[in-house]
């Protein structure tokens, strides 16, 4: 498996390969957590990002499910920044776009 992709198998015993979008900590909530995917869209053309919380000193750990707004909050953050940093570079022609 490559470095930044890992498998989950849910319920069913299906397997979804993902990407691995970004990890990071928060001093906010003490936890670490991780962002990913598995490129499927929504109903909307977006690309379907998933987060969880991880251990990261495990080296097979569970994701567990966020379940406060505040850890929502954080992440929806995070993610937005992101988003206006790759818009912003896009416009400055500094990344390369599907398109270009």
């Amino acid at each position: 498996m490559e470095k930044n992709k890992f498998v989950l198998t849910d319920e069913n015993g299906n397997e979804t390969v993902y990407d691995v979008l970004f990890t990071f900590d928060s001093e906010e909530t003490g936890k670490s957590y991780i962002a990913y995917t598995d490129n499927t869209k929504d109903e909307t053309g977006n690309i379907q990002v998933y987060a969880s919380i991880y251990h990261p000193e495990s080296e097979n750990s569970k994701l567990e499910p966020i379940t406060t707004e505040k850890e929502w909050k954080v992440i929806e953050t995070i993610l937005e920044t992101i988003q206006e940093e790759v818009k912003k570079q896009i416009e400055e022609g500094t990344v390369k776009t599907e398109e270009s």
